[in-house]
C-alpha cells in the first residue's frame, strides 16, 4: 500500500490560495467596472451641465433680442443696460465657468453685440448715419453672431448635423428584407 507524499496542509493551503485569488480578482474586475461607471456618470453629467447651460444663454439671448425688435418696431426706447445684464448674467455666468475657449469667445461676442445695442446708439465719427439706421444694422448681425455661437457649441458637443446610420441587424432578417 502506497501513501501520498503530500502533506495534511497540503489541499487546504492551496484551496486558501485560490479562493484569495479569486476574491483578488473580483476585487479587480469590480474596481475597474466600478472606475468605468464613474467615468461615465462624469462624463454624461459634464455634457448635460454644459448643455444646459448653452440652452439658457441661446434662450436668454433670443428673449433679449426679440424684446429689442419689439420695442424699435414700437418706437420705444430699448431697455437699458442694467436691465440686459441682469436678465443675461445668471444665464451667461455658468457658460463663462464651464465653456472651453471658443465658445466663451463666441458667447462674449453676443454678449457683447446685444449689450451695445441696449447702450446709447452714437455713431460718433460716422458722418450721415443715423442713430435708427446703425441700431437696426446691428440688431441685424445679432443671428449671425448668434450662428457662430451655436457652431461653436455643436462643435464642442460634438452634436451632428444629420441623424445617425441605422445599424443593421445582427440575424439577417433585416438584410432580407433590404434586398
Amino acid at each position: 500500500m502506497r501513501v501520498s507524499q503530500i502533506p495534511w496542509w497540503g489541499l487546504p493551503l492551496v484551496a486558501v490560495v485560490f479562493a484569495l485569488a479569486g476574491a483578488l480578482a473580483a476585487h479587480l474586475v469590480f474596481a475597474r467596472n466600478s472606475e468605468l461607471l464613474n467615468r461615465t456618470i462624469r462624463d454624461r453629467r459634464w455634457y448635460d451641465e454644459r448643455k444646459e447651460a448653452y440652452t439658457r444663454l441661446l434662450a436668454a439671448f433670443e428673449h433679449a433680442t426679440h424684446r429689442l425688435r419689439v420695442t424699435f418696431d414700437a418706437g420705444e426706447k430699448p431697455p437699458t443696460a442694467l436691465n440686459y445684464v441682469d436678465q443675461i448674467g445668471p444665464a451667461l455666468m455658468p457658460v463663462r465657468l464651464l465653456a472651453s475657449g471658443p465658445v466663451r469667445s463666441a458667447a462674449l461676442a453676443v454678449h457683447l453685440q446685444l449689450e451695445r445695442l441696449h447702450g446709447e446708439m452714437n455713431p460718433a465719427g460716422v458722418v450721415g448715419v443715423q442713430p435708427q439706421t446703425h441700431f437696426r444694422e446691428l440688431l441685424a448681425q445679432v443671428p449671425l453672431v448668434m450662428q457662430q455661437f451655436e457652431a461653436a457649441v455643436r462643435d464642442e458637443l460634438g452634436i451632428m448635423d444629420t441623424p445617425p446610420k441605422s445599424q443593421p441587424s445582427l440575424n439577417g432578417s433585416r438584410r432580407q428584407l433590404e434586398n
